[in-house]
């Protein structure tokens, strides 16, 4: 596996360390990380604060040519808010761990330009089931159902 998905993967598995949501993200700018980080909507009170949130707030203030030459790695399919987000942003790809458990914007990335990928990682999958299967109030409310 990828080591930006592991490292997306890693984040993940704070989140739920710290009681959240397993859902992680690193954004990659010339092999680099330069931003990290994971679900801490219920850590936070925070409405926004999805993995892929997180790692472009941890990514700091970055000049539009820095994020034109970069990718988003996620553990999950990005939902609407976060897919504007990569869009606003320019960046380049988005490389999903997978879809099956929440299918996000996908299309709306494509439709902007932005090279997506999913990899259907059986861990990304797994730790989502397991998590939706045990948690399912916090995970509805996570998607705004």
């Amino acid at each position: 596996m990828d080591d930006f998905m592991n490292a997306a993967i890693e984040e993940a598995m704070k989140g739920l360390a710290e009681g959240g949501i397993p859902i992680g993200a690193v954004i990659v700018h010339r092999d680099k990380i330069i931003g990290r980080g994971h679900n801490r909507r219920i850590q936070k009170n925070s409405v926004i604060l999805h993995a892929e949130m997180d790692a472009f707030e941890n990514a700091g203030r970055q000049p539009a040519s820095v994020y034109k030459e970069c990718t988003l790695y996620t553990t999950l399919s990005p939902c609407a808010m976060c897919s504007g987000a990569a869009v606003l942003y320019g960046v380049r790809k988005v490389v999903i761990g997978e879809n099956k458990t929440f299918m996000g914007k996908e299309d709306y990335l494509r439709l902007n330009g932005i090279d997506t990928e999913v990899l259907q990682d059986e861990n990304c999958i797994n730790m989502m089931k397991e998590f939706i299967a045990e948690n399912s109030e916090v995970w509805h409310e996570d998607i705004g159902v």
